[in-house]
């Protein structure tokens, strides 16, 4: 009750000898403290969006504009050819000639100022419309090209924000329904016999000829109205109006880096990690982070960073919403069965390391038991999404409960101290199949799926993360891992493993959050519990760390190291299944304004010949050479594609909502939509921040992440090609499906991988 009373700023009490009045000083300056800490955040944020809307601009490049203008006039040489004494004519208080004319060619300065920064944001986003770029190879770049780069260099600005280049960002192209027909007919054949394709293809011309020019109309609609035709109804139909689990389903997680392990000490760790990443948002808040930008030159889309922190997934029952606060002073934490909240800002300033440590050790040390149901609340989140949204309004709707999950979901993040040590070791593939585990789904409830991420703690201070993915793709997530991977080393440990500095002021204590929970309430969680038991106990996951070779293997080959994998993938499934199967791989539409992801068929007619062609003894190798040449070669040419809006799947998804909301049925978007992904793989993207230095430090490199499989019948894969001479694997599948096994699946793939580079070092070129 300590908190409680130091909360409340002053009393009184009406005596007979008048009013008694008691102020409490140090929390009144804690009220001060928050305001003043708020109007500076928001005055912060609308500089930032000041600077960013007038950006290339700068207040230097404003007074230029002004003093030379006035210099002319005063040179009696008019520059706005009589605007400036238009005016003065008209605007009242601007009859003195003096004050006048420095008034009038201040306002005419300002203007012309505008006008120039409104010329360069249109004229960089005509620019940036153009991907010419992309579909030559290196070191084969036109004149052309070579003219453009030089043209956004000279259009783009220096030092850009974070956000410097949103309104700069072209808008994601509507592609013709004759195109992406035609793209999904040629995707779709490898895996189709004559007799189903020609019957599909009949369904795709009447579809052409007939609805789709319908549903085209109100998609161009759209496509001009809103920034992104595909974004928000992505968002809401694909995550938000899922009624299954998220855990194992839709969140993905990432795994510590193998090779480093600055410190054993979990509540030193977590306060290190907890420091990095607040500094991380603050540059977010200020927009310090630097844009991505694609060969140092092209501008990648920034809006996904938003709602990176503070922001929870709010169940639903028909769909979720997203909860996001522009702040948080507190985190969430949860260790043996107990929840805590956290503060990290005390009197103006964020907690330092060592700071957060103390807190965190006082949560490991606290021998206090969870109430009766308390230790599986979590499992609500990783259950159905209906019954937990049910459950919220009922029992966390008021009282304690309300209180406690306000804590929770308004936190900046959630950290989940683990009870089981799980760790790297090396020639040990259980140890990194048990670590994938616990960041993939934990023990079921013991992480807060709901949350933008889950910060995993470790007995060993090993750490990792799980995400939710409505609110971002992975990228973003893995931009922040990267930027911690980098940051914690610099920030260092004592030789003792704990955080550096010397506590010089006392600090807040964790606040243990408190429950009622009924016994209706606690059945709901049993049933939740059993749900996430079921899908734990289904998974069958293995994590891959493939030293054979890396990158710079791929290379001498002469092909992009992606489609080398994505070969590889093909090859080992053809094996391991006997067939070929209809494949995803993501990739991302951010060169577009609110782009997020759209989907590359690596399963392609030049794919399966060479697959075929590896499995035929009767084929020489030369000739399987230059059939993997052709097969890498389309898949990039894919891959373009769908980074340049010219994909297949986001189209023709936009097409089915359009068709559900005017109630028409239509078989061959009906047979397009059901298609199951038996593969699904993801490149999971390294090297976003400069900060990480992975030639001076390629230890540093983390192991990336992985994901859930989406078939119940197929693989899901994500890899992270990491530095020059590693490859990662996260390889999942359902242990119910008697057809797939992860350990059967990644040997076929280091098989595949070893057997492809022989092919392309072995073999001589047909010239």
């Amino acid at each position: 009750m300590a908190e409680a009373h130091s909360a409340v700023a002053f009393s009184f009490q009406v005596t007979h000898e008048g009013v008694d009045v008691n102020v409490n000083h140090d929390a009144l300056k804690a009220v001060w403290d928050s305001g003043v800490h708020s109007w500076k955040k928001r005055l912060g944020k609308a500089k930032n969006k000041i600077k960013a809307g007038t950006y290339p601009g700068s207040p230097s490049s404003w007074l230029f504009v002004t003093v030379t203008v006035l210099s002319l006039r005063l040179a009696e040489v008019d520059p706005s050819f009589g605007l400036v004494g238009l005016l003065q004519r008209h605007i009242p208080g601007l009859n003195s000639e003096t004050t006048g004319l420095y008034m009038g060619c201040l306002i005419y300065s300002t203007l012309l100022w505008l006008g120039i920064i409104l010329f360069l944001k249109y004229t960089l986003k005509l620019l940036l419309m153009y991907h010419g770029w992309m579909y030559e190879g290196r070191g084969k770049i036109s004149i052309q090209t070579k003219a453009w780069l030089l043209l956004v260099r000279m259009f783009g600005g220096r030092k850009p924000m974070l956000n410097s280049y949103q309104a700069s960002l072209p808008k994601l192209v509507l592609p013709s329904v004759k195109d992406t027909i035609n793209r999904y007919l040629l995707s779709i054949k490898p895996i189709m016999d004559d007799e189903k394709f020609n019957h599909l293809s009949k369904l795709a011309v009447d579809f052409e000829k007939g609805l789709g020019k319908k549903l085209q109309r109100y998609l161009l609609v759209k496509s001009w109205w809103a920034t992104n035709y595909v974004t928000d109804w992505w968002e809401e139909y694909v995550y938000l109006r899922g009624r299954s689990p998220i855990m194992v389903n839709s969140n993905y997680y990432g795994v510590d880096a193998v090779l480093v392990h600055p410190t054993k000490i979990p509540a030193a760790r977590a306060a290190n990690v907890t420091y990095v990443m607040l500094q991380y948002r603050r540059d977010l808040d200020r927009e310090e982070l630097n844009p991505i930008l694609l060969n140092k030159t092209i501008p990648l889309c920034s809006a996904q960073y938003e709602r990176q922190f503070n922001t929870t997934r709010i169940p639903g029952i028909e769909g979720d919403r997203l909860m996001h606060l522009k702040d948080s002073k507190h985190v969430a934490v949860y260790h043996k069965g107990r929840f805590f909240k956290v503060y990290i800002h005390f009197k103006g300033r964020h907690l330092m390391p060592n700071e957060l440590e103390k807190s965190f050790q006082k949560i490991l040390d606290d021998e206090s038991l969870p109430v009766d149901g308390e230790e599986h609340i979590p499992a609500l989140t990783g259950g159905d999404r209906v019954p937990w949204a049910k459950a919220r309004t009922e029992f966390f709707s008021k009282g304690k409960n309300k209180a406690s999950l306000d804590a929770i979901e308004k936190a900046a993040f959630f950290i989940s101290f683990d009870d089981e040590a799980q760790d790297f070791i090396m020639g040990d593939q259980k140890s990194f199949d048990g670590f994938a585990g616990a960041m993939l789904h934990g023990n079921g409830y013991n992480r807060w799926f709901d949350k933008s991420f889950t910060l995993v703690v470790l007995p060993n201070g090993r750490i990792g993360f799980n995400a939710e993915h409505s609110w971002a793709d992975a990228p973003i997530m893995a931009h922040l891992w990267e930027f911690l991977c980098a940051t914690e080393c610099e920030r260092g440990y004592t030789e003792d493993g704990h955080t550096k500095g010397d506590l010089t002021v006392s600090t807040p204590n964790p606040i243990r959050l408190e429950w009622d929970l009924p016994d209706p309430c606690k059945q709901v969680i049993e049933n939740s519990l059993q749900v996430t038991k079921q899908l734990v106990d289904d998974v069958d996951l293995r994590l891959l760390m493939h030293d054979a070779f890396g990158k710079g293997l791929m290379k001498k080959c002469k092909t992009s190291p992606d489609a080398f994998i994505q070969m590889a993938l093909q090859l080992a499934y053809y094996r391991t299944a006997g067939k070929f199967s209809l494949t995803y791989e993501s990739s991302m539409t951010r060169l577009f304004r609110e782009g997020r992801t759209e989907t590359v068929r690596p399963c392609t007619m030049e794919s399966c010949t060479f697959v075929r062609a590896m499995e035929d003894s009767n084929k020489t190798r030369e000739e399987t050479l230059v059939l993997f040449k052709k097969a890498t070669e389309r898949h990039q040419m894919g891959y373009r594609d769908a980074m340049t809006g010219k994909g297949i799947d986001r189209h023709m998804f936009c097409l089915y909502v359009v068709s559900k909301y005017l109630e028409i049925e239509d078989p061959f978007l009906t047979q397009v939509l059901s298609e199951p992904w038996t593969l699904s793989t993801s490149q999971t993207p390294h090297t976003q921040t400069d900060k990480l230095d992975l030639i001076k430090y390629p230890d540093r490199i983390a192991g990336g992440g992985g994901f859930g499989p989406v078939a119940d019948d197929g693989y899901g894969v994500s890899y992270i090609i990491a530095g020059e001479n590693y490859l990662f694997f996260h390889v999942s599948c359902k242990r119910s499906c008697p057809t797939t096994s992860s350990a059967k699946f990644t040997d076929a793939i280091c098989k595949a991988l070893a057997d492809i580079k022989d092919l392309c070092l072995d073999t001589k070129p047909v010239q």
